[in-house]
C-alpha cells in the first residue's frame, strides 16, 4: 500500500520519473546528490518507497523537535548529535554490523550552500562496514531521480571520491548555482569541451586543415584518457 500511493505520488501527481540500474543490496549507503534543497528530503523518500526499497537518513538533532521529530523518526530520520565525542562513523559501522539489512542516505556536500568540500563520512561508514556506495542522482529539470551507479571503496579515498563527483557532474539541482563539485571542477570543464569537440560541436576554420586535423585527433585521444581514467 506504501509503495502504491508513494508511486502515485511521485509519479502521477509530481510526474516525477526513475531510472534504477543497481541492485536492491542488503545493506548499503546510499550517496544522493546535488542536495540544494529542502525539498530533496520530500522528493527522494517517495522516490526510494515508489521503487520498493527502504533507507533511513541523518539530519541535524534541531530538526526533531515536536511534533516534527515524531514524524522524522517515523520516515527513518536519524538525530545527529555533533557535539558528542564518540565518533559518528564508529556508531554507524556498529548499526551496520548489528543489522541485517540498513540502508542509509546521505548527502555528501552536508549543506543547502555551496560546499567545494564534500564530507566523507559516508565513504568511511561504508569503507568501515565493507558495503556498497550506490549512487543516486537527482534532477530537477528532467524531473528524474537515478539509481545508475554503486561502488565498492577501495580504500584510496581521492580515486574514489572523483568517481563519485564525476557521476554527479550532469545532475541539475532546483538551485543549480548552489552544488559545485570543488577540487575536479577543472576535471570537468575540460572533460565537457573534449565531449563537446569530438561530438562535432565545435568548429574551426584553417586553411591548410592540417592543424585542425591534428587538434581534432589529439582532442579525441585526451578524451578518452580522461575517461578511463575518471
Amino acid at each position: 500500500m506504501k509503495q502504491a500511493i508513494c508511486s502515485f505520488i511521485y509519479h502521477k501527481i509530481l510526474g516525477w520519473k526513475a531510472e534504477v540500474s543497481v541492485p536492491d543490496f542488503d545493506k548499503c549507503i546510499i550517496c544522493a546528490a546535488p542536495h540544494t534543497t529542502n525539498w530533496d528530503l520530500f522528493i527522494g523518500k517517495l522516490f526510494i518507497s515508489a521503487i520498493g526499497r527502504e533507507s533511513g537518513f541523518m539530519m541535524k538533532k534541531e530538526w526533531f523537535f515536536f511534533p516534527l521529530g515524531i514524524l522524522f523518526r517515523w520516515m527513518g530520520g536519524i538525530p545527529v548529535h555533533r557535539d558528542k565525542r564518540t565518533s559518528m562513523v564508529d556508531q554507524v559501522i556498529k548499526q551496520v554490523n548489528a543489522s541485517e539489512k540498513f540502508h542509509l542516505a546521505i548527502t555528501p556536500e552536508g549543506t543547502r550552500s555551496p560546499n567545494p568540500n564534500w564530507k566523507k563520512g559516508f565513504y568511511y561508514i561504508a569503507l568501515g562496514a565493507n558495503i556498497p556506495i550506490v549512487l543516486i542522482g537527482i534532477d530537477y529539470e528532467k524531473k528524474c531521480i537515478t539509481a545508475g551507479k554503486y561502488i565498492i571503496p577501495s580504500g584510496d579515498i581521492d580515486k574514489d571520491m572523483r568517481e563519485i563527483k564525476l557521476y554527479f557532474k550532469d545532475f541539475k539541482g532546483k538551485h543549480p548555482h548552489k552544488f559545485v563539485l570543488g577540487d575536479i571542477q577543472g576535471i570537468v570543464f575540460i572533460y565537457n569541451v573534449l565531449c563537446a569537440f569530438s561530438h562535432g560541436t565545435f568548429c574551426f576554420y584553417n586553411s591548410s586543415g592540417s592543424s585542425f586535423f591534428f587538434l581534432y585527433k589529439f582532442s579525441l585521444k585526451l578524451h578518452d584518457i580522461l575517461e578511463k581514467r575518471c
